[in-house]
């Protein structure tokens, strides 16, 4: 994946977006961080095709998103948004993960197949039948993983995936991604749920990128943290953890 040069500007005049440059090879695992306003939504919805770059470029496998391009784009291309409730809306677990696959011509054994092969790799096989909203709130967004992983992206996009997640749905959320052999790219206020998935981060601050390197090293830049409006929970030392290498 390759941005260069991306600017946006809202219908209203407001800019989001000054010339980004971000380039992620393909299998990295990089957090996006940054304070609310900063453009990383902005950012991510120009990676499908959701938005359209008002100047530079965005580069998916190859391919340039634009309109020609935009069915393959948004197969290679998952965004899981912060509400799974805004990706759920079948009348099963089943019928929602198929919902993909069957609208790209998907059918038959190939079919269930892709949509048991999506529910195992997020450990909600055996809900398959059930009504996703009868779900917790961590099911769900686990099922919302599996509705995008069903059409076998190359990169999966998650907006805040910890949000409002109890502390074992949140560690369980952590053992499905750390598995997935996909690119990510993870969007998070959430620092050391960044620092224990993602060896590499990028802050963007005002529609810039300001810092662009090991996860580690800028959640130990006190200053830079500062300066954006990032904070490490009380207590947390992001220098003595053991990170992972990818």
């Amino acid at each position: 994946m390759h941005v260069s040069g991306l600017a946006y500007a809202y219908p209203d005049g407001h800019q989001a977006l000054f010339g980004v440059d971000l380039t992620v090879p393909r299998g990295e695992r990089v957090a996006l961080l940054g304070p609310n306003g900063a453009g990383k939504t902005t950012l991510v919805l120009h990676l499908n095709g959701i938005l359209e770059a008002g100047a530079g470029s965005v580069t998916v496998a190859g391919l340039p998103v634009g309109p020609e391009h935009l069915a393959e784009i948004r197969r290679r291309v998952g965004i899981v948004f912060q509400d799974p409730d805004d990706q759920l809306f079948m009348p099963t677990v089943r019928e929602d993960v198929a919902f993909g696959p069957a609208t790209a011509g998907l059918r038959g054994a190939e079919l269930a197949s892709r949509v048991h092969d999506a529910l195992a790799r997020v450990g909600m096989e055996g809900h398959a039948d059930r009504a996703p909203h009868h779900l917790s709130f961590g099911q769900r967004r686990r099922v919302a993983v599996a509705t995008v992983l069903a059409m076998q992206p190359e990169i999966l996009v998650l907006d805040e995936p910890s949000s409002n997640l109890d502390p074992a749905s949140r560690r369980e959320l952590a053992d499905i991604l750390q598995q997935l052999d996909v690119t990510v790219l993870m969007v998070t206020h959430d620092l050391p749920y960044a620092l224990q998935l993602c060896p590499r981060s990028v802050v963007l601050s005002d529609g810039v990128i300001v810092a662009d390197g090991s996860t580690q090293e800028l959640l130990c830049d006190e200053g830079l943290l500062a300066a954006h409006r990032l904070e490490l929970p009380f207590g947390f030392d992001p220098g003595s953890v053991r990170v992972p290498q990818r």
